[in-house]
């Protein structure tokens, strides 16, 4: 049984997903470049205010067939801690899917276990006919219509990986949760230190266009977002900080495996 989804936590989840689903350019992506490989984890600590909210983590699994073609296959899983879990017990697990050359999105999955909240959600790319079709446990909404090289929220941090990066460029993608499409826009600040659990980066300071997002983040005037992504060839994001109607939040990386 499902019920009203809690705010707390969901105020992160929503602004750190939804921020990262946008932080990408247009460039054609190069998989012989590719900055990462199956095996790649990668491990954050969430914080919403001063509270230890739990941890992300990153994981590319190995190659697999998708629609008859070979493909990467991305994973997600966000764990509340100990702390938290007595409240408000979240197990959430996002598994995503793209071309080889991570042009577009394949297949997106989204299982949700946030307090007394649960939804099991997919969401299926139609190339030929260019739409996405969203289903929570076998219920369907109207498919709705997508851009060329359109991706999901988890992939799209992995097509970003794929792109170069310089101060002043204002990089964008059209980017789908099945409900809606949103053209994502992102500009490249400056080059800083940046210093996180898994040790000390030259990174870029990224800023997001909130007036594109939705959800809380949006209702909030305050509202604010900065992502650091390590000014290397691997291209990894190092830090997500921000504020939302409801308090600050952030994500920070705890190790490279």
């Amino acid at each position: 049984m499902t019920s009203k989804r809690p705010v707390p936590l969901s105020i992160w989840l929503q602004a750190i997903v939804f921020v990262l689903q946008i932080t990408a350019s247009s460039a054609a992506a190069d998989e012989a470049v590719s900055p990462f490989a199956p095996g790649e984890t990668l491990t954050y600590k969430l914080r919403w205010k001063f509270i230890n909210a739990g941890t992300a983590v990153f994981q590319v699994q190995p190659v697999t067939q998708m629609h008859g073609i070979p493909a990467h296959h991305f994973l997600l899983t966000i764990r509340s801690s100990s702390f938290v879990d007595v409240f408000y017990k979240v197990r959430d697990r996002v598994e995503a899917y793209t071309d080889l050359a991570i042009t577009r999105s394949l297949l997106y999955r989204n299982e949700q276990r946030e307090g007394s909240y649960s939804r099991d959600v997919t969401v299926t790319f139609d190339w030929q006919n260019e739409i996405a079709q969203f289903e929570n446990r076998g219920e369907k909404q109207d498919p709705i219509f997508i851009y060329p090289g359109t991706f999901d929220p988890l992939s799209v941090i992995y097509y970003l990986r794929m792109q170069e990066l310089a101060p002043g460029n204002v990089l964008k993608a059209p980017a789908t949760d099945g409900k809606r499409i949103v053209i994502g826009r992102v500009k490249v600040v400056e080059k800083q230190k940046v210093k996180v659990p898994a040790g000390k980066f030259d990174a870029f300071l990224v800023e997001p266009d909130l007036g594109r997002m939705g959800g809380v983040v949006k209702r909030s005037k305050a509202a604010a977002v900065q992502i650091w992504v390590s000014a290397d060839e691997r291209r990894i994001p190092l830090k997500v900080s921000g504020s939302a109607k409801l308090g600050s939040f952030s994500a920070v990386l705890v190790s490279v495996e």
